[in-house]
């Protein structure tokens, strides 16, 4: 896959880079901060949300001497977001994070990711355990677990039901979260984000086809079932769920465990929700340097 990176700004002291990585004929606009020649850490966002979920995480690592890169993944750029549900699979999206890693010159890296993120990073770490140094999962219990909570747990099957009405309510499901200003795609928010990073991003999914490629990633790329390709971890993990998440419960989070042959730690942020790097960043951020410093 070809890729190849533009830098739009040369960065301030303070600030973030601002990148545009091209993958595939796709441009990808990201968000960078430390070194070039420091150890890459990878941060994918979830739904609904961009690479600026990640900004202080951002900041910290790169001070701390990485190269923290954050990305805008398929459907969420402008500059990459193909019609057509058969342009979301997995396959490809865990290729575009590969990618991504590559065009910063990295045979290996860190990666942390977020809901859709971490389905991801639990796909590439089965498939690509080679090109980890570690592994960092915020929310999103392995893919497994998630399935069998919501086959055994009837409130877990139950909170999951905004992604069957998101695979099945193809068009209904954009003009639900859309209308009277995108009052119901607000709400999915935590009240503890940032009010600007709210804006920008409803800003950013309100534009022309916006949403319908970010809710691909759910028609796409999984099924009803949640059979996601993810078996056996062999890289060292720290997964992170929030006790007020709303979504992803418990069960599934300490059922993770029983898929993970690493180091791993399993850390539950009080106080906090799927939105966690943005509610408790200075505890995700600490929690980070130590795996990340110790692999």
């Amino acid at each position: 896959m070809e890729f190849a990176v533009v830098p739009t700004d040369a960065g301030v002291p303070g600030t973030l880079e601002e990148l545009t990585i091209a993958v595939g004929g796709r441009r990808h606009s990201a968000l960078a901060a430390g070194p070039g020649n420091g150890e890459l850490v990878l941060f994918l966002h979830g739904w609904p949300e961009f690479a600026d979920a990640w900004t202080e995480q951002l900041h910290a690592l790169g001070e701390a001497g990485y190269r923290a890169v954050a990305v805008d993944q398929r459907g969420y750029a402008a500059g990459a977001r193909p019609d057509g549900v058969e342009h979301y699979t997995l396959d490809q999206l865990v290729g575009d994070a590969l990618a991504f890693a590559g065009s910063q010159g990295a045979d290996r890296f860190h990666l942390v990711a977020r809901d859709w993120g971490g389905m991801i990073a639990w796909a590439l770490a089965t498939a690509h355990p080679e090109r980890l140094r570690s592994l960092t999962v915020l929310s999103t219990p392995h893919p497994a677990a998630l399935r069998r909570a919501a086959a055994t747990d009837d409130g877990q099957f139950h909170d999951l039901g905004y992604i069957r009405f998101f695979r099945r309510g193809v068009g209904k499901a954009e003009k639900y979260l859309l209308r009277d200003e995108a009052a119901q795609l607000r709400a999915v928010y935590s009240r503890r984000i940032p009010v600007e990073i709210v804006e920008r991003s409803v800003a950013r999914l309100s534009e022309p086809g916006a949403l319908t490629a970010t809710l691909n990633w759910y028609r796409g790329a999984t099924d009803d079932d949640f059979d996601i390709p993810a078996g056996r971890i062999a890289v060292p993990t720290l997964y992170l769920w929030g006790r007020e998440d709303p979504y992803l419960g418990q069960s599934a989070a300490e059922l993770t465990v029983h898929h993970i042959d690493a180091e791993y730690r399993f850390q539950i942020l009080e106080g906090a929700s799927q939105w966690m790097a943005m509610e408790a960043p200075d505890e995700v951020i600490a929690l980070l340097l130590d795996h990340i410093g110790r692999h």
